[in-house]
């Protein structure tokens, strides 16, 4: 893939304090790393040393970081294609917002009292729409310097917000390029695309009205003031109209973003209190992705020693989705027809929620790419996705989407666990239910290689864990631990049918998996590859 030019956008550093203290690091927090690392979700803290996002760029994909005292005037003098495409920059829109540039003014004790207290509750000179419009005007500056035709842009929470409202609002409008002339690829951490929403409802009220610290802009109906191209912060969309604030409304493809979901509320302090517990602490599970957008949920809070910044589980995606040649996505394709009636039954009468776990690990990789658990309050809604359906002939149920990098051969597996609950009367019943037992689990284990054959540059072997007598790393590729008892296609590589411009070939399930209702006897894991 294209090493082209990267550039970062911070969140939210709240009020002028704050944004003092931000402006203080010469990389806006990009460079931190961690210590810490949680091992299978379950909270439980380990030495785990990573050297943060940037650093790793520059070791991983020989990526080059030019500050050179002031990136900006570093830009500024170099001549047009003089710096280095495979390079990274910090979007610095919060230095003129700081206090510390400027020379303290003589005050007395009443005003410096009063000016202390007005940096912890107001944010004077920032606006969102001014930061967005400084965003365009530092792509246009490296790719010029660069010669790169676009950049890839990666943000962590409201800065994925700053980069929407260039994309959405900006670009394409008074002499500027359209989005995606400009930007290659979007990748967010915990931004709050739909918002930010509190269980008290009083809470929401006095961000939407007050504002503090300029907090307003993650209400939903206002977002729509400066994501919407001619109307102004504060207008709101009119009342009963089908608006999502997370729609990117064909900006950007949603094909080239990426959202990083974050699962675990419980590190990020009192916030998580009013945000409730689907969440990263901050922003809740479903307004943290845009439709359609490729995305990995990670058990990792908003931010800090367990965020997702700085964590491995955020670069792993992070670099895969910039750099991955081919996109795969698993996909539970064959299943019965949503019943019709399903959502007519009455009151008193039970009926069977199907849910399911997912996880995806990489050989040599320490930590879970995604995962979707119950006990993360995100599992995978079968019945939810298969009603989507009800009307169409196939009932797909999308499980999971990465990226493969072009390297030597690697192991990718994709652990399932489907669970059935009862439930009458909104409420689960627990007669004869047995927690966290599932009705089928198994693991697919799929070897991937580079090939030169008329395969679209890919071989794949794929087993489940179940049929594969053994331990799982003495098998390379995997079908050599298969049982002369599994179907004789699992010793097989796996055959790549053409499907447009991707390819895709199909796993059935274990027959132990076809015998549950949900899944019957034609279903099958479907993998689809394009190449990007």
């Amino acid at each position: 893939m294209e090493r082209l030019p990267i550039i970062y956008i911070r969140g939210f550093a709240g009020a002028t304090a704050g944004i003092d203290e931000q402006v203080d690091d010469p990389f806006y927090g990009f460079n931190a790393g961690s210590t810490h690392i949680r091992i299978n979700g379950d909270g439980e803290p380990d030495f785990y040393q990573f050297e943060g996002p940037m650093l790793r760029l520059l070791a991983d994909e020989d990526y080059h970081l030019l500050v050179r005292g002031d990136q900006r005037a570093y830009l500024a003098d170099a001549g047009p294609g003089e710096v280095e495409s495979a390079s990274i920059w910090v979007y610095r829109f919060y230095d003129q917002a700081a206090t510390t540039f400027a020379r303290p003014p003589h005050e007395g004790l009443p005003e410096r009292l009063f000016g202390w207290l007005r940096k912890r509750v107001t944010a004077e000179g920032f606006d969102i729409e001014t930061a967005a419009a400084g965003l365009y005007d530092l792509v246009t500056l490296v790719r010029e310097k660069t010669g790169a035709p676009k950049v890839h842009l990666v943000a962590h929470s409201m800065g994925g917000l700053v980069a929407r409202c260039m994309l959405q609002k900006l670009c394409g409008r008074d002499g500027r390029a359209p989005a995606p002339a400009v930007v290659s690829k979007l990748f967010t951490y915990g931004t709050p695309h739909g918002g930010i929403d509190f269980d008290v409802g009083a809470l929401d009220w006095v961000q939407k009205n007050f504002g503090p610290a300029g907090s307003d802009i993650f209400a939903p109906e206002k977002m729509y003031g400066y994501l919407t191209p001619g109307r102004r912060f504060g207008d709101e969309p009119r009342r009963g109209a089908d608006w999502d604030p997370r729609s990117m409304q064909g900006a950007l493809p949603p094909e080239d973003v990426f959202c990083l979901v974050g699962t675990n509320p419980d590190d990020y302090g009192i916030a998580r209190a009013a945000v409730g517990p689907k969440s990263d602490g901050l922003v809740r599970i479903e307004n943290a992705y845009v439709p359609g957008a490729h995305r990995a949920y990670v058990h990792r809070s908003h931010s800090g020693r367990y965020g997702e910044v700085n964590s491995e589980e955020g670069y792993q995606n992070l670099r895969r989705f910039l750099f991955g040649r081919w996109a795969v996505a698993a996909i539970l394709d064959g299943l019965p027809r949503y019943p019709r009636d399903m959502d007519r039954l009455p009151a008193g009468e039970r009926w069977p929620v199907w849910q399911a776990d997912m996880r995806l690990a990489v050989r040599g990789v320490p930590v879970i790419m995604s995962e979707q658990l119950a006990a993360h309050w995100c599992p995978i809604q079968i019945n939810e996705e298969l009603r989507r359906h009800i009307d169409g002939p196939d009932t797909p149920v999308p499980l999971v989407r990465t990226f493969l990098l072009d390297r030597v051969r690697m192991r990718y597996t994709l652990t399932l666990r489907v669970f059935k609950l009862t439930q009458a009367r909104g409420s689960i019943r627990y007669s004869g239910h047995l927690e966290q037992v599932p009705d089928w689990a198994d693991s697919l284990i799929v070897d991937v290689e580079p090939h030169d054959g008329g395969d679209g540059g890919l071989r794949a072997w794929a087993a489940w864990n179940s049929e594969v007598a053994g331990e799982i790393d003495k098998f390379d590729p995997i079908t050599e631990g298969v049982v002369a008892t599994a179907p004789a296609e699992r010793r097989e590589p796996l055959a790549l049918r053409e499907k447009g411009q991707a390819r895709y070939c199909e796993v059935s399930l274990p027959d132990v998996a076809k015998a549950l209702p949900i899944l019957g006897p034609d279903a099958v894991l479907r993998l689809e590859i394009a190449e990007r």
